[in-house]
């Protein structure tokens, strides 16, 4: 799978289900809850990558008979014996905690950006202590260049635009500013805690085993 939003989706989608198999509507529901980014995600976004995901061996689906009132874009459409939906639970393989793992571990620059670091935040407690660290203090290097970016386009306009310009600039730097702060915050917690030197193995990714 490719980066940005598609590779962002993949990470969303193995770290959930590394806490629990979950049927795709239980998926789609906590990915909406838990990454302000996918509050709009559809079926027709996560299915594809679900699709993706089986076709790679790093998820497997699990059968089980829908209950009354599950949605109907939940379920395949298969039936069981029956009669009832067939309704699709997925579950992360032993390639999957491998490949969940490896994007866990990637704190580089990419994973400072806006469209990423949220949902590696959001996986943190997954996360080793060194690359939560590394991604903290990548994200809080890359605002702070956008600070000064920012401060130096109000310095040159200031004059010559109006004011509601300058009051949307105001605005945004301030709103930098209140997230370094926060950075500020979590990265002397992180160090007080051990730092790089408390390379805490992550909660819920086991180690490799069978599928």
């Amino acid at each position: 799978m490719g980066r940005n939003r598609s590779g962002v989706l993949e990470l969303a989608v193995l770290g959930e289900l590394n806490k629990t198999p979950m049927h795709g509507y239980e998926l789609r529901k906590r990915l909406s809850a838990v990454l302000g980014a996918f509050r709009a995600l559809s079926y027709g976004s996560l299915y594809p990558c679900l699709h993706e995901l089986l076709a790679a061996g790093l998820i497997a689906e699990e059968h089980d008979e829908a209950g009354p009132g599950t949605p109907a874009a939940a379920t395949g459409t298969a039936r069981s014996r029956s009669g009832r939906r067939s309704l699709k639970a997925y579950r992360l393989t032993a390639e999957g905690k491998e490949r969940l793992a490896e994007l866990l571990g990637e704190g580089g620059p990419a994973a400072w950006e806006d469209d990423e670091f949220g949902v590696h935040f959001a996986f943190f407690g997954q996360t080793r202590a060194d690359v939560r660290l590394r991604i903290l203090e990548g994200r809080r290097s890359r605002l702070e260049e956008r600070m000064e970016a920012i401060r130096a386009a109000f310095t040159r306009t200031r004059e010559r635009v109006d004011s509601y310009t300058l009051e949307l600039h105001r605005h945004g730097l301030e709103s930098v500013e209140r997230e370094v702060r926060w950075l500020n915050e979590l990265i002397a917690s992180e160090r007080q805690a051990g730092g790089p030197d408390n390379i805490s193995e992550p909660d819920n990714i086991s180690e490799k085993e069978s599928s």
